[in-house]
């Protein structure tokens, strides 16, 4: 994998400060109803059912699912938690001081990784306060939220905007990876992404 990774993260990672990439404890401690397969939910509802720990990232895997009690049907590796709506935003922070905040569109029929577009916005969340006491020094970290509920820590910052875009719109299909009027298309593979259209001005 390159530069700024998740895999780089974890590397660098304090051992007390790995947890940011459990997904399930950083739910608990956050205190947003949560529980790992096997346990039952508190009632039917519709959760979030994801990895605990997702390197690839694309939010692969991830999924909606009804659940009225019994979770024994999950993989031992996922963990379900309440669902948020509400918009989605990543926000890249340096030395604690948020410097790249974006947020994401996509169809609620598309699977959780198909994202339509991401867009760079004026908007300021503060740095969290879970975050306060690592016992590591992290220079880069970048959080998503839903809703401003916190979902997602990383030890790295967004690679989606390292071309210096605006917008960065995902493409899936070879018919869409080409340049226009207004965008160039950035090779930039992963999953089933082919890579991205952005700002034709700010071609990398």
């Amino acid at each position: 994998m390159g530069k700024d990774t998740d895999v780089e993260g974890w590397q660098i990672a304090h051992p007390d400060d790995s947890w940011v990439y459990d997904k399930l404890i950083v739910s608990k401690k956050l205190k947003y109803v949560c529980g790992p397969s096997g346990m039952d939910v508190p009632k039917p509802d519709v959760y979030c059912v994801r990895p605990i720990t997702n390197m690839h990232g694309m939010g692969l895997n991830a999924k909606f699912e009804h659940l009225d009690k019994n979770t024994d049907h999950l993989h031992p590796g996922e963990f379900w938690c309440e669902t948020f709506y509400g918009k989605h935003i990543s926000v890249d922070y340096l030395d604690t001081k948020p410097v790249l905040t974006v947020i994401g569109e996509r169809d609620t029929m598309s699977p959780i990784y198909k994202w339509d577009k991401w867009t760079k916005i004026d908007h300021c969340i503060d740095y969290p306060a879970i975050l306060k006491n690592l016992k590591g020094s992290y220079p880069k970290v970048n959080c998503e939220f839903i809703d401003g509920h916190l979902i997602e820590i990383h030890f790295r910052h967004n690679p989606d905007f390292v071309y210096g875009n605006t917008v960065a719109i995902p493409v899936w299909d070879e018919k869409d990876a080409y340049d226009t009027d207004n965008y160039v298309f950035v090779k930039n593979p992963d999953y089933k992404r082919l890579g991205f259209l952005i700002d034709k001005q700010h071609k990398y």
